[in-house]
């Protein structure tokens, strides 16, 4: 009797053991040096300890803007007022004694700045938040006088002059214009960014769903493939259900998480070169693969089962190249295109560098906003 009950008792352990991995919450129940909030927290405050990255004597970089930025929706999110006093305090600088860092609407790069205003003027109603970002998504439809041939093509076509084809673009003209969008609720700027990236899908993505880093170099560098990923998947956390081009941008979405699950290395991340397994682990474009994959489960786009096993191991490998000072290694450094294997393989490394520290902070949004 005694035997039939241990037996029982080990069957029912079995049984609810296969139960609880079956209804995981794999957005949850994570490792202390993996909680999203406390990894959020510290990589936001960490921002307030650097110096601002510039474009030399163009202003503020984008890569700094794009950290500043997620640190504002994490605080955001978790209503952490004394994050935001701390964001909101960094910023008003800016309105007086350094407003020469501003970086002017001249590039695309520099455009993207708006999105950063406009998100303050989301949480704050303080209109001059609103007054300084809106011209940054405007300008980037508006033809300058002194426009070349190329920008005067597509500014004809209804695209922003500062189209240019290249896959970082994405995520620069998405952010600004869905953030101005919802600050104004003026449908054009939505609908402005939701042309460009059918262009862009229809114009550069792969049959394998992936992104040459330019059409002359035939390779699919993580972090280039990653500003695509974030792109598409803002676009689609903001565009309205019935706009007529969100079936083309789900499918090419689709089509990118579906083939980027075939080349998790042994970290549970991505490789410097997505399809190259002798390359190393790259942690910027993982980040915003993770990133890309987490709000596609919670949104209902990705299927839970297939694709939240993925995102949570990769959260997991990034936490362990996250060292003591809250700083991300392993981040590519700022990359042009060569059509070199060699060349991309031979790219230093950097530590805590804005590209991998705004993507980290992204993913502990996305995984708090359930």
């Amino acid at each position: 009797m005694k035997r039939n009950y241990l037996i029982y008792a080990l069957l029912m352990a079995v049984f609810l053991s296969s139960d609880v991995i079956s209804a995981q919450n794999y957005f949850g129940n994570f490792p202390v040096k993996a909680d999203p909030k406390t990894v959020g927290n510290r990589l936001s405050r960490r921002l307030m300890e650097t110096k601002h990255q510039l474009y030399f004597d163009r202003g503020i970089h984008y890569a700094e803007v794009c950290t500043w930025y997620g640190a504002l929706r994490f605080a955001e999110l978790t209503n952490n007022k004394d994050l935001i006093k701390l964001l909101r305090n960094r910023f008003e600088l800016l309105f007086h004694l350094e407003k020469e860092l501003l970086p002017p609407p001249i590039h695309v790069d520099q455009n993207m700045f708006g999105c950063l205003p406009l998100r303050f003027y989301n949480i704050t109603k303080d209109k001059r938040y609103l007054d300084l970002g809106l011209p940054y998504a405007d300008t980037q439809w508006q033809l300058p006088a002194n426009a070349n041939e190329e920008e005067r093509k597509w500014d004809k076509k209804g695209y922003s002059w500062q189209t240019r084809l290249w896959i970082d673009d994405m995520y620069m003209i998405t952010i600004v214009q869905s953030e101005a969008y919802k600050a104004t609720g003026d449908p054009k700027y939505i609908n402005r960014a939701a042309k460009e990236m059918v262009l862009y899908l229809d114009e550069l993505q792969h049959p394998n769903g992936l992104f040459y880093h330019a059409p002359d170099v035939p390779y699919y560098w993580g972090r280039g493939d990653g500003w695509m990923a974030v792109g598409m998947t803002e676009l689609l956390y903001n565009l309205p259900e019935k706009d007529p081009n969100r079936a083309r941008i789900m499918k090419g979405y689709l089509l990118m998480m579906d083939n980027l699950k075939k080349y998790v290395n042994k970290d549970g991340l991505w490789n410097q070169l997505i399809t190259e397994p002798d390359f190393w682990t790259e942690t910027s474009g993982s980040a915003m693969f993770a990133y890309a994959m987490i709000v596609g489960v919670n949104n209902g786009w990705l299927n839970k089962e297939e694709y939240a096993p993925v995102a949570r191991r990769a959260w997991l490998g990034l936490c362990n190249y996250i060292n003591d000072k809250n700083d991300l290694t392993e981040v590519c450094v700022g990359t042009g295109k060569k059509n070199s294997k060699q060349y991309y393989m031979d790219r230093p490394r950097i530590v805590g560098d804005y590209h991998g520290q705004a993507p980290i902070i992204w993913c502990a949004y996305a995984l708090l906003n359930k």
